[in-house]
């Protein structure tokens, strides 16, 4: 368990990243390092519509090679990048901040 917590350290402390969420294939949040109160439920969105563009995209994969599968995936718009790399039954999913390779 020490090893996951300094993975996730290690993920939270990268350049421009707003969270990291554990995710499992309902889309119910486990892990969260996002900051979360009562009127914030961003955490909760990320989880279920990540988790469902990530079926998704499995099922994409799937249809054009049943041998292949999903091993990761990013969507970048303006204001954020979200990097997912799903498991068999889990998703991790990171939203950060696009930077410049100057910056």
């Amino acid at each position: 368990m020490a090893e996951v917590e300094e993975r996730i350290g290690r993920i939270k402390n990268h350049k421009g990243v707003k969270g990291l969420l554990i995710v499992d294939e309902n889309g119910k949040f486990l892990r969260s390092t996002m900051p979360s109160n009562n009127n914030d439920t961003a955490p909760k969105q990320y989880a279920q519509k990540v988790t469902e563009l990530a079926k998704k995209a499995r099922s994409v994969v799937r249809d054009i090679d049943p041998m292949n599968d999903l091993t990761f995936f990013r969507v970048r718009s303006k204001r954020q990048e979200i990097l997912v790399a799903p498991d068999k039954n889990l998703f991790l999913i990171v939203i950060q901040t696009p930077y410049e390779e100057g910056e």
